[in-house]
């Protein structure tokens, strides 16, 4: 994940819009020459204060405004650019150009002024809900025994940065658990659910011997949070998500669908979806059918490396509407480490949609090192990434 500074800083404007009064001021000044003497372009510079107030601050709006009202009076008493007379430079329709330039320049100052105090409020919040985010899906460890781990979180909104996808990796008496979710919906209820589930399988991860009644306590979380809340779309308030153990001394993984996209086992020649083809519903709708969770068991040996993803992944989609080949991608990459792994998904996604994501990603891989690569490094545990 992306560090955060002690302090937001202001977005930059695009070059072109920085640039934009000089190639403004450019324009004026390669049409006054050329246009006949009775259709004065210079009063086009009437408008410089609010071309400049796109990007600068009312500092520079005002320079502005000076530096237009001082070029409108050389270009109105200049015989050799515009054909016109000393004698004009006060004519009163000049008069009134400069007096409307001034009035557009304090206009743009104001705005400009607005525009900035926006934009510093905007940074505000993004620093503000990156920091909650960092709390909410805290980085998870580098390594935890012989597993390497990585994640990361894509946010499809620039202001928000921060939603309903969430993932966690704890170490337990029973095992590494891996849990990636799906909160259905936006907004505060989305981030505020994926909070209450998010404590739910921290807390119950380390006190549930099997997997099947650790995503049953979460459910029941789950469902007294919906109770909770009340409202009209109770039966709507639910969540998919994966639940994974790898224990420590067994070369399998365990899994438990509750109506999320299944998982991927990546080993060399190999890609392939862990689907039994039952899974069972989301959480918060588990009382809706008789029996609903089931684990299913997978060999995961030395060298091979689990992929949890949000539908954010494989439903993004190109200019043409195209969703994203997940399988086909990763089976033409091959085998690699899981850091490098994810930056490339990352980056591949973003490249794919033109820098357009439609909803928020999330990711999270497992890779179980082989033994003599698992002695070399040590064994422990890595503090979270920074």
């Amino acid at each position: 994940m992306r560090h955060v500074g002690p302090n937001p800083s202001l977005p930059a404007p695009p070059a072109w819009m920085r640039w934009l009064p000089v190639l403004y001021v450019a324009g004026v000044l390669l049409l006054e020459p050329v246009t006949p003497v009775q259709w004065p372009v210079s009063f086009a510079l009437i408008a410089l204060p609010l071309v400049t107030a796109f990007a600068h601050p009312p500092a520079v709006v005002a320079a502005a405004t000076v530096f237009a009202i001082g070029l409108e009076l050389l270009l109105a008493g200049t015989h050799c650019c515009a054909g016109r007379f000393v004698g004009l430079l006060w004519e009163r329709h000049y008069v009134a150009a400069y007096a409307c330039t001034a009035l557009v320049g304090a206009l743009g100052a104001i705005l400009a002024a607005h525009r900035v105090r926006r934009e510093r409020t905007l940074a505000d919040v993004r620093f503000v809900a990156e920091i909650a985010q960092r709390v909410l899906l805290r980085p998870v460890p580098h390594r935890i025994g012989n597993l390497l781990l990585e994640s990361f979180y894509l946010s499809a909104a620039a202001e928000a940065r921060i939603g309903g996808d969430l993932f966690e990796a704890v170490p337990t008496a029973y095992g590494v658990r891996l849990l990636i979710g799906d909160v259905r919906g936006k907004g505060l209820l989305a981030v505020e659910t994926a909070a209450a589930m998010l404590g739910a399988f921290r807390e119950a991860a380390h006190d549930e011997p099997d997997l099947r009644a650790l995503v049953e306590r979460v459910d029941i979380s789950m469902a007294r949070r919906a109770d909770w809340l009340g409202g009209t779309e109770l039966s709507e308030r639910f969540v998919t998500a994966v639940f994974a153990e790898i224990p420590e001394d067994e070369r399998i993984v365990r899994i438990l669908n509750c109506g999320h996209p299944p998982p991927l086992l990546i080993r060399p020649g190999e890609v392939r979806e862990l689907d039994e083809g039952h899974p069972g519903p989301p959480l918060n709708l588990g009382m809706l059918v008789g029996d609903p969770y089931r684990v299913d068991t997978y060999p995961f040996g030395p060298g091979d490396q689990l992929l949890l993803y949000t539908d954010g992944v494989t439903e993004t989609r190109d200019p043409a509407g195209v969703f994203y080949p997940l399988l086909e991608r990763l089976r033409s990459w091959g085998p690699m480490p899981p850091p490098e792994l994810l930056e490339r998904l990352h980056q591949d996604l973003l490249d794919y949609s033109h820098d357009q994501l439609q909803d928020d990603t999330a990711a999270l891989t497992a890779f179980l090192l082989p033994a003599g690569a698992a002695e070399a490094a040590g064994g422990g545990q890595d503090s979270p990434a920074q």
